[in-house]
């Protein structure tokens, strides 16, 4: 199973967040980039988030 991630730097905002989170699973990256989405940029965890959040979600590493 290819590792996955997601990169806050491919949606600038206003926080200017320099955060990425990758996990083996799909699923554990989904649990985690939630608990950072509404902890630090102030999205609410509702389906439609989850399933536009799981669109980003990227094979392999994030780059340096």
């Amino acid at each position: 199973m290819a590792r996955k991630y997601v990169d806050c730097r491919q949606f600038p905002g206003e926080t200017k967040c320099t955060v990425a989170i990758s996990a083996d699973s799909e699923k554990e990256l989904m649990e985690v980039a939630v608990q950072h989405a509404v902890a630090v940029h102030g999205h609410k965890d509702t389906p439609e988030f989850r399933e536009q959040l799981k669109h980003a979600f990227k094979e392999g590493m994030p780059s340096a």
